[in-house]
C-alpha cells in the first residue's frame, strides 16, 4: 500500500480522537511503513491562528532520536502541536517547556527534593491512600472507576507532596479535569485560563507560606533554592505545581483505568498476573503503560537544519513524536497489538523516549499503578469494566473520562493516614 492510499483526514477531526488507540492502529502502521516522517497540516482550533504544519514522526527509533537530541529539537517553543499564547505556554508547561541550562538546574532542585525519607513516606502513603479509596466504594458493588478510584490516587499524592491543604483537594481535582479537557467539550481559552489561574493562586499561597516558614518538604526546598542565582518566585512554584497536578498525573490516572479495561478484555492476562502478583507486577505495569500510552504525542521544534531518517527538517519546523505509534512499532516489539503482562524486554516510550525530558514522575507513577492493582487484586479481585469507556476527546492524552465497573461488594478495613497536611 502506498502512502497515497492512507486516509489522513481523520487527524484533523476531533471525533477521531474520542476512541481508544485500537481504531488508529492501522493508520499508524501504514505511516510507519510508508511515510515514517511526514509533513502534515495542523488542526484548526477556535481562537488560535492556524499553524504552519508539522513533521509527523511515527517510528520508535526516530522518536527516541528526537527525544535524546534536545539541543537540536527544542521544547522551549512549546510542546503542543498548536502554538498557545506564549504566556500560557510558559506558565502551564513549566519545566516541560524549557531547555538547558535552566531546565537542567530546575530539574536538579526537584530531584534533590526526593530524599530517601520523603520517598519512603510517599511509598507508605500510596498504599494508605489506595486502600482507603477502595474502602470508600467497596460496599457499593460498582462505581465509576475514573472518578472514584483512578483519579483520586495521583491527585492526593501530588497534593500532599506539594502541601496543598486537604480541604482544597476536591477543588484541585475539578480544576485539573478542566485543564486536561476532561469534560464534555474541549475547554475554550478563557475557561482554561480561569482554571489555571485558580490553581496557581492555591499553589502560590502554599509557596508564600513555605517561604516564610520552611518545612522539610518539596515546596520548601523549591522556595529556598536558587536558579541562575535567583530564588524561585511563588508564581514559578505555582507553575511547577500545575505541571505536576495537570500534566503529571494523567499517566497514573489513565493507566489504572486502561489497565482495568485491558484485564477485563483479557481474562487470561488477569489470571496470569494474579497467580504471581509480585513477580508479574513489574512487567505488567510497563505493559499497561505501553499498550495504553496515556500521552499520545509531544512536539519539539528544530533549532537548526537537520534530518530525521533521511528526511530534511528545516530550522523552526515543528516535529511531533507519536508515542502511541512508536509503542506499536513492529521493528521493536514482537506482536505489538497483543497485550502481554509478562512482556520482556519492553522498551516502550510511554514515559518519553529518554533524554533530559524523560518523565520526572515515572518511578512514582509506576509505584502508584502497582500498588493500586495489588490492592484491587486483594480486595476487589473480580472488578471488571461494564460497557464501553467514555474516552476523552483529545489527540494529546489517551484519557478515559468515565468507565463503569462492577465487583462483589465487600468491606475493606481502612488504614490510618500517616498524618494530616497542615
Amino acid at each position: 500500500m502506498s502512502i497515497r492510499d492512507v486516509d489522513l483526514t481523520p487527524f484533523a477531526d476531533m471525533a477521531y480522537w474520542s476512541h481508544g488507540s485500537e481504531v488508529r492502529a492501522d493508520m499508524f502502521r501504514q505511516l510507519r511503513d510508508e511515510a515514517p516522517v511526514l509533513f502534515m497540516e495542523e488542526p484548526e482550533i477556535e481562537g488560535l491562528p492556524k499553524g504552519p504544519g508539522f513533521w509527523s514522526v511515527t517510528r520508535h527509533a526516530d522518536v527516541v532520536h528526537v527525544s535524546r537530541h534536545a539541543d537540536v529539537f527544542s521544547s522551549a517553543q512549546g510542546t503542543t502541536i498548536v502554538d498557545l499564547p506564549q504566556e500560557l505556554n510558559e506558565f502551564m508547561g513549566s519545566m516541560i517547556n524549557m531547555d538547558a541550562p535552566r531546565h537542567t538546574r530546575l530539574r536538579h532542585i526537584v530531584n534533590k527534593s526526593f530524599t530517601p525519607r520523603m520517598v519512603n513516606r510517599i511509598d507508605e502513603d500510596v498504599r494508605v491512600k489506595a486502600r482507603n479509596i477502595l474502602a470508600d466504594v467497596a460496599d457499593t458493588g460498582g462505581c465509576d472507576l475514573v472518578s472514584r478510584i483512578s483519579a483520586p490516587l495521583p491527585l492526593q499524592i501530588i497534593c500532599e507532596m506539594m502541601g496543598i491543604p486537604r480541604d482544597q483537594w476536591g477543588r484541585i481535582l475539578e480544576l485539573t479535569n478542566v485543564v486536561l479537557g476532561d469534560q464534555e467539550t474541549v475547554p475554550d481559552l478563557p475557561t482554561l485560563m480561569a482554571a489555571v489561574m485558580e490553581m496557581a493562586q492555591i499553589a502560590r499561597e502554599v509557596g508564600e507560606d513555605r517561604l516564610a516558614e520552611p518545612r522539610d518538604d518539596l515546596v520548601s526546598a523549591m522556595m529556598h533554592a536558587e536558579v541562575d542565582g535567583e530564588p524561585l518566585s511563588p508564581m514559578e512554584m505555582a507553575s511547577f505545581f500545575i505541571l505536576l497536578a495537570a500534566a503529571g498525573n494523567e499517566t497514573t490516572r489513565n493507566a489504572i483505568s486502561h489497565g482495568v479495561r485491558l484485564l477485563t478484555l483479557h481474562p487470561d492476562q488477569r489470571a496470569r498476573w494474579m497467580a504471581d502478583v509480585d513477580g508479574v507486577a513489574p512487567t505488567a505495569v510497563e505493559e499497561i503503560v505501553r499498550y495504553a500510552t496515556p500521552v499520545i504525542q509531544f512536539r519539539r521544534t528544530a533549532t537548526r537544519d537537520t534530518e530525521i531518517a533521511g528526511q530534511p527538517i528545516g530550522a523552526g519546523d515543528k516535529v511531533v513524536m507519536w508515542y502511541e505509534s512508536a509503542n506499536r512499532d513492529e521493528r521493536v516489539f514482537d506482536d505489538p497489538g497483543t497485550f502481554d503482562v509478562t512482556r520482556s524486554p519492553n522498551e516502550h516510550v510511554g514515559f518519553g523516549g529518554g533524554g533530559p525530558h524523560f518523565c520526572l514522575g515515572a518511578n512514582l507513577a509506576r509505584r502508584e499503578i502497582r500498588v493500586m492493582f495489588e490492592e484491587l487484586f486483594r480486595w476487589l479481585p473480580d472488578i471488571a469494566m461494564t460497557g464501553e469507556p467514555d474516552y476523552l476527546q483529545s489527540g494529546f492524552i489517551h484519557g478515559i473520562k468515565r468507565m463503569t465497573c462492577e465487583f462483589t461488594p465487600t468491606e475493606i478495613p481502612r488504614l490510618e493516614p500517616l498524618g494530616d497536611t497542615p
